[in-house]
């Protein structure tokens, strides 16, 4: 969802670019934030789940780390075969959870009615005004009751505005309620229960570890949501140039959005046990939990304000309406979470800072990268106009030359020409554009012939769709230019970055260059992003520097 926002934020007319980069920069880092959420996330739900184990025996406290670190390595280990196989399970287990917690819930409140009456907001209200400062605090652990919220309406876009709304009001939100009065309910008539006034809602103790396997099953699907957006989330921002390439994998033949991104996985398989082994309970990573949900919140509302007044044109007072009355709630939820930076907030905000340099990193980098190819680029209209007076010789077949800029010659045909002394019969030059809206349908495929056998073939893609070369050019047969693949050869740049100390008014920092170097040359190649057979492709590299 924060990408999405920030592509359209992003298309704001006539905005300077001192406020697109700004908006730019906030992005990135609601979305690096979230990585911090897809890390802590896990960690807590399935460390919390797994505490239950004390409560039922205590003698199975020292085993709750070693319980926790299984079953998160088992998860993530599990991520390279999807879930098509298993998601149809997903649906009725939260069902079944979410009925039990209302059941259980129901249970403390017919024992101990009188917790009704906090139905009553004006109770809320009175805590607010005769306890300033301890609501204020309060507001901190309030905060974990309602995240989550948002991740089902990030959902909306896969359901349906119907069917998240019908599931949210008619059934999560009542037998939520109902469980939070049933612990309510529990600590009014019994004070030390507030220990684990989750686990001690069960009537039996021969429940305790039925309700441990379920609540760890449950977390262990709220863990799979997040950790499929992470890898959602940077499939999107590699198509939107914020982060290098690097190996997705599809897992599901059916649902385009099953994918599975190898090195994310193991990332932040070796960063959740660090969190576990490093806070230990699932209250101390509670502290380390809002302050992400909250600040990420905020960056959505900012966002979503410059898009309602610059894209969709509401009038001024109606966004400032908009931007204030959900900015005094997030920034109270916000503020209230600050507090817990020294014990353990810091965590999440390091981690985004971090994901905030490499991603920003490498879209300042690519940026410079092109400037500086194109200083070195020969106009394409004077290289075929040069061809009439006499070029070097022509071979059969077709080479397929991929460029980012399409009205310039690209370094690998150049080189080609350089060190082969040959030009195919049918040269074509393929440009590949990624557009900051989800999906393209029409008219993404656009060819245009050009003189002495040349052809350019433009390709527009969405962040979400997945580019695949050899389709293209199948596709492109429809259109009156078609590819024989035994007889097209792809020639590719590869671009080794070499770095150079600095001085003066620099537009990147020599650190930020060992980086970005760091990253390109670990970045996955064209070939596999693209989908090009590899036994028809040719790489001519060339160095570059950056400054």
């Amino acid at each position: 969802g924060i990408m999405a926002l920030t592509a359209l934020a992003l298309r704001t007319a006539n905005a300077s670019p001192k406020v697109l980069w700004l908006v730019s920069a906030l992005g990135i880092f609601g979305a690096a934030l979230f990585y911090g959420d897809a890390v802590i996330t896990p960690a807590m739900s399935v460390l919390s789940a797994v505490e239950g184990l004390e409560v039922a025996t205590p003698m199975l406290k020292p085993y709750v780390l070693p319980i926790t670190i299984a079953i998160l390595v088992v998860l993530f280990v599990f991520q390279r075969h999807g879930t098509a196989a298993v998601g149809a399970l997903f649906g009725p287990v939260m069902m079944f959870w979410f009925t039990t917690l209302g059941a259980l819930g129901l249970w403390n409140v017919v024992q101990h009615p009188s917790v009704l009456v906090a139905i009553n907001p004006w109770y809320a209200l009175s805590f607010c005004l005769e306890h300033v400062g301890m609501a204020f605090l309060a507001l901190g652990s309030v905060v974990l009751a309602i995240t989550g919220g948002e991740a089902l309406y990030a959902d909306m876009g896969h359901f349906g505005r119907r069917a998240i709304k019908w599931a949210w009001f008619a059934f999560v939100f009542p037998l939520l309620y109902l469980n939070y009065l049933g612990q309510g309910a529990l600590i009014l008539a019994d004070p030390k229960a507030i220990e684990s006034p989750f686990f001690l809602l069960a009537p039996d103790e021969m429940l305790l570890i039925p309700l441990v396997i379920l609540a760890t099953t449950a977390t262990v699907i709220a863990s799979q949501a997040v950790i499929s957006g992470a890898f959602s989330l940077t499939s999107q921002a590699m198509q939107l140039g914020y982060c290098p390439r690097i190996q997705v994998k599809f897992t599901s033949e059916r649902e385009k959005g099953q994918i599975y991104v190898p090195n994310i996985n193991w990332l932040l398989l070796l960063t959740v046990i660090i969190v576990v082994l490093g806070f230990r309970s699932s209250s101390n990573l509670a502290s380390a939990y809002g302050i992400a949900v909250t600040l990420t919140m905020m960056i959505d509302t900012v966002l979503a304000f410059v898009v309602v007044r610059a894209l969709w044109h509401w009038s001024w007072p109606r966004a400032a309406l908009f931007l204030v009355f959900f900015v005094v709630i997030d920034f109270a939820f916000f503020s209230a979470n600050v507090i817990k930076i020294l014990d353990g907030g810091w965590f999440p905000l390091a981690l985004g800072f971090t994901v905030f340099a490499l991603l920003s990193t490498w879209r300042l980098g690519r940026k410079l990268l092109y400037e500086r190819l194109q200083k070195d680029s020969v106009p394409l209209e004077a290289f075929i106009d040069s061809l009439a007076a006499g070029g070097p010789h022509r071979v059969d077949g077709t080479g397929v030359f991929m460029t980012a800029e399409p009205s310039g010659v690209p370094r690998a045909l150049l080189h080609n020409l350089y060190h082969n002394k040959v030009l195919h019969e049918r040269v074509v030059l393929l440009n590949v554009v990624t557009e900051d809206v989800p999906h393209v349908e029409d008219q993404s495929i656009r060819i245009e012939p050009l003189p002495a056998g040349f052809y350019r073939v433009f390709v527009r893609y969405g962040f979400k769709d997945d580019p695949d070369v050899p389709r293209v050019l199948e596709q492109c047969g429809a259109l009156g230019l078609s590819f024989e693949m035994m007889e097209t050869s792809f020639f590719l740049g590869r671009e080794t970055v070499v770095t150079m100390p600095i001085s003066g008014r620099a537009r990147m920092a020599y650190w930020r260059q060992i980086l970005f170097t760091w990253m390109f040359r670990n970045a996955d190649t064209a070939t596999a992003f693209f989908k090009i057979p590899p036994n028809r492709v040719v790489e001519l590299g060339a160095q570059v520097e950056l400054s």
